[in-house]
């Protein structure tokens, strides 16, 4: 049971953070089914936002609307009146500072959309609240129940996930104590094209190993998942009968597995080939499900697509120089 296509078009959902990586995405699939979207940014005037104002249907179905995590009274002001709001605003970030800010923003989001009485909050987490647990038996397979270990994460000074963490717990929290209908999505690192001008945190994660940045790679796992499927994965969260929390990944790669890829495709980059790790055996992934979302009807663009189009998207913005054959 999906929402019809003409409710669609008849509803009004807020994306906070409208500028963001996946955001602009999720922004533009939402104007292709017709939505009316009110998108949440620092400032509608930076140029750094014009390409949302670009997008098909930006012009009668987007506003933009000047608005800070922070301050509540702006972010009520964006909300109010809508059917739902995507809450993917969050600061990725390694500095302990932020922690604070992340829960506040996720705590006036929820505030704002429980006094708006929307329909439905989606909110963007992460597989960095889910994974992060020394004590887990590396048979045991990683799902929704899954949590990371809040002290592990401090220990090992990883503060995005521990904000992570803590910030989605904090929803979880509060949408039971105000009676706000919440599904959650948990994505691993997300790549694919860029809409907007800027580089973010997790396409930066791939362009250290073409620009010669980085000499060797390190002896460690991560998951990958294209921004498509995420944004995607947010509508049908959005428009079914979702519950709870869903993990989001294609397929986990360690480093070298990257590298290789990355090799394979765009030889002309000084790709490192070299693990900084020659002690300890290869680090193996963790298993994980990503059934819900399956069940869902979500199916995966392969991984080595998603590299491919992340650089390819780094050249053509003029982010990478273009390979010049001799």
């Amino acid at each position: 049971m999906t929402l019809p296509a003409v409710v669609a078009a008849g509803q009004t959902v807020c994306v906070t953070g409208a500028g963001g990586f996946i955001a602009s995405w999720l922004v533009k699939l939402l104007l292709q089914k017709g939505y009316t979207v009110r998108g949440t940014v620092r400032n509608p005037d930076d140029p750094k936002n014009a390409h949302l104002k670009e997008l098909d249907g930006a012009e009668e179905k987007l506003r933009l609307y000047g608005a800070d995590l922070l301050d509540f009274e702006s972010l009520k002001a964006a909300i109010i009146g809508c059917d739902g709001v995507f809450h993917t605003a969050s600061p990725v970030t390694d500095d302990p500072e932020k922690v604070e800010e992340t829960i506040i923003g996720t705590k006036n989001v929820i505030m704002a959309a429980a006094e708006a009485k929307v329909r439905r909050i989606v909110f963007t987490s992460s597989i960095g609240t889910v994974y992060m647990n020394p004590n887990r038996s590396p048979d045991m397979i990683v799902d929704e129940s899954c949590w990371s270990d809040l002290d592990f994460c401090k220990n090992t000074k990883n503060w995005y996930c521990y904000a992570k963490t803590v910030a989605e717990q904090t929803a979880w929290a509060m949408a039971a104590e105000k009676g706000v209908d919440l599904v959650v999505l948990n994505p691993a690192l997300v790549l694919g094209p860029l809409l907007q001008a800027t580089i973010n945190a997790s396409v930066a994660h791939i362009m250290k190993y073409l620009t010669g940045a980085v000499k060797t790679y390190v002896n460690a796992f991560q998951g990958y998942v294209h921004v498509k499927d995420v944004a995607k994965a947010h509508v049908l969260l959005y428009e079914t009968p979702a519950f709870g929390r869903y993990i989001c990944v294609e397929t986990m790669l360690h480093r070298q597995e990257l590298v290789e890829i990355l090799a394979k495709f765009f030889p002309e980059y000084p790709i490192p080939t070299k693990c900084s790790d020659q002690v300890n055996p290869r680090k193996k992934p963790y298993k994980y499900s990503v059934k819900k979302l399956e069940e869902l009807g979500v199916e995966f663009i392969p991984v080595k697509q998603c590299i491919y189009e992340t650089v390819k998207s780094l050249q053509e913005k003029g982010h990478l120089p273009l390979p010049t054959h001799s």
